[in-house]
């Protein structure tokens, strides 16, 4: 699937995220080797150590589905400012796909049809494995 369409189905998952404290929507769409997509939102709670991020979001779903090699991951946040995932969730990801290519938009890009793409090694050089 190309980086637009990924990322039009990460812009429409965020609309769920639960975010109240902080309006940081954040939309997911994993694709599996397959081609399959898997979907996840960010999900905040009052102890901020609970919150889960949309990228594992949708990695858990794509686990409960019993996929576990990836291709492609999109990431959109309805901030102004661009996002990257976070280290916990590259590190994660990490354990299943190490050439994962990431496209990630924030409201402003997402709006001039814009986008930055990235693998997942350059924002993670040194993963941890064991």
């Amino acid at each position: 699937m190309q980086a637009e369409q990924l990322l039009k189905k990460a812009v429409e998952v965020s609309a769920f995220s639960y975010s109240p404290y902080s309006n940081f929507k954040v939309g997911a769409a994993l694709q599996a080797e397959s081609g399959k997509i898997y979907f996840g939102t960010n999900v905040e709670n009052a102890s901020y150590g609970a919150t889960f991020c949309a990228e594992r979001s949708a990695l858990g779903s794509a686990i409960a589905d019993n996929a576990q090699k990836f291709t492609h991951l999109a990431v959109y946040i309805n901030q102004p400012v661009l996002s990257v995932p976070c280290g916990i969730c590259r590190q994660v990801l990490a354990e299943f796909s190490k050439n994962l290519i990431i496209f990630c938009a924030s409201k402003q890009e997402w709006e001039q049809k814009k986008w930055q793409e990235y693998t997942l090694a350059s924002l993670l050089p040194y993963s941890f494995h064991l």
